[in-house]
């Protein structure tokens, strides 16, 4: 009996324990205690203690750089980055009130940054004929605004000498192959300038011109179609043949004969108007026409047949000057720069054409030889033969329409434009000598 209540009195004692001692909550989602929130004291001590604040200032410093550097980093080379990175990094130390000048849009000294992200997009352009006397001139000024390029040339006028500059740039890209041949391409523009324009060129060989004319236009608006890019077609101005009406406008229709000796292009160039026309009234596609006048300038070929070169070079080489008829025959010539950027104005403009691209300055076959011996050789002499069939006898484009919806019109007079295409030809002329052993 005493063994019991023994028994019983140490386990109440044991009850009394278990109650005294807390309860370890023991699942394993119980909640943690809330820490107090520092104070503001504590929090600037943070940020100044270790240098912290120095580290953010870098930090911003660093990426504003950056996005002021962003738009020109993506016109220069790998090997200039760097060094630009670094000019600028120190400018931006030592200069901060010229940095905060200029802002995000770039209006300070340095003038025209655009914003990043709202920069022109970049175009892929494909130019057919790219490596002839145009369009080697319309591939350099693409490449330089920092386009991708591709040109297609079969090497028939063209030079790849026009081009060897470019072969080593990434954006270039230049292919060997005819457009009457269906070709497959991914582009946003095609300048399609392919086919021969000189009476030597296109009269050696007519029904290739006439094809190249009519199945080349086919096949590049039916690319243009496919993949949706915008077409421009460089026509001529002998789609007004011999014109009855002076100067030119665009609504003249010709005076072309159809079965004479230069029917091949003048026929074929209004058959490829007619064909752009065609696709896009029912195709829909986007179409430039381009009615292009005499043009002049580097580049070109030496004996094309072309009025301008056959004076330099004979001027050039000691060589009397020939002009057929009676030389009473006019003519404008422009120069290539004015040209291009009539092109590139319509291509990137919003009215389908034709436009005349031409200067309305207007020569005689003698005027324009005085000007060649007063800038090669003043003893040149002129020899006169007899007048080339179906001949133009006044050519002058009017070019009021390309003024006013084009903002265009040339800049560069016959006397400025001359002496660089004559320093151009003795250069290769001079070569074309040396390899002939004179």
């Amino acid at each position: 009996m005493q063994s019991i209540k023994q028994l019983h009195k140490q386990s109440s004692i044991n009850h009394r324990r278990d109650e005294e001692v807390p309860t370890v909550p023991t699942s394993p989602y119980s909640p943690k205690a809330l820490k107090h929130p520092r104070s503001l004291p504590r929090s600037i001590n943070y940020l100044f203690r270790e240098q912290r604040l120095l580290f953010v200032f870098v930090g911003i410093l660093i990426g504003s750089t950056f996005f002021i550097l962003q738009p020109t980093l993506s016109r220069i080379g790998p090997s200039e980055a760097g060094s630009a990175i670094r000019r600028s990094f120190s400018t931006s130390l030592t200069s901060r009130d010229e940095v905060s000048g200029s802002g995000i849009y770039g209006l300070g000294k340095t003038g025209g940054r655009i914003p990043v992200g709202i920069g022109r997009r970049r175009w892929r352009i494909v130019v057919t004929g790219g490596a002839g006397f145009v369009g080697s001139h319309l591939v350099d000024k693409l490449i330089e605004r920092g386009d991708d390029v591709i040109v297609i040339d079969n090497f028939f006028t063209g030079r790849k000498e026009n081009l060897v500059h470019h072969l080593r740039n990434p954006r270039f890209e230049l292919i060997r192959h005819d457009v009457v041949e269906p070709i497959l391409l991914e582009v946003d523009q095609i300048y399609h300038l392919a086919c021969p324009a000189s009476p030597v060129h296109y009269k050696y060989n007519p029904v290739k011109t006439i094809k190249t004319n009519v199945m080349g236009t086919l096949n590049m608006l039916g690319l243009a179609k496919r993949i949706g890019a915008r077409f421009l077609l460089t026509s001529t101005s002998e789609v007004y043949g011999d014109p009855l009406e002076h100067p030119q406008k665009e609504t003249y229709w010709g005076n072309v004969n159809p079965i004479g000796e230069r029917s091949c292009y003048d026929e074929g160039k209004r058959t490829a108007e007619t064909l752009a026309m065609d696709y896009h009234r029912g195709a829909e596609v986007e179409v430039r026409i381009a009615r292009i006048f005499n043009t002049y300038g580097p580049r070109m070929c030496l004996d094309d047949g072309r009025v301008v070169s056959n004076f330099v070079a004979q001027a050039i080489r000691k060589q009397p000057l020939t002009v057929y008829g009676d030389g009473k025959q006019t003519r404008s010539f422009q120069y290539v720069s004015d040209l291009v950027n009539g092109l590139v104005a319509l291509m990137e403009g919003e009215h389908v054409g034709p436009f005349n691209l031409g200067n309305p300055g207007e020569f005689t076959m003698l005027e324009l030889a005085e000007v060649v011996k007063e800038t090669i050789d003043p003893s040149a002499t002129i020899e006169f033969r007899a007048n080339t069939a179906d001949d133009p006898h006044k050519r002058k484009p009017d070019i009021s329409k390309a003024k006013s919806l084009l903002n265009w019109e040339p800049k560069v007079a016959l006397r400025e434009g001359l002496p660089l295409m004559v320093s151009d030809f003795q250069k290769r002329i001079l070569i074309e000598d040396e390899g002939k052993g004179f």
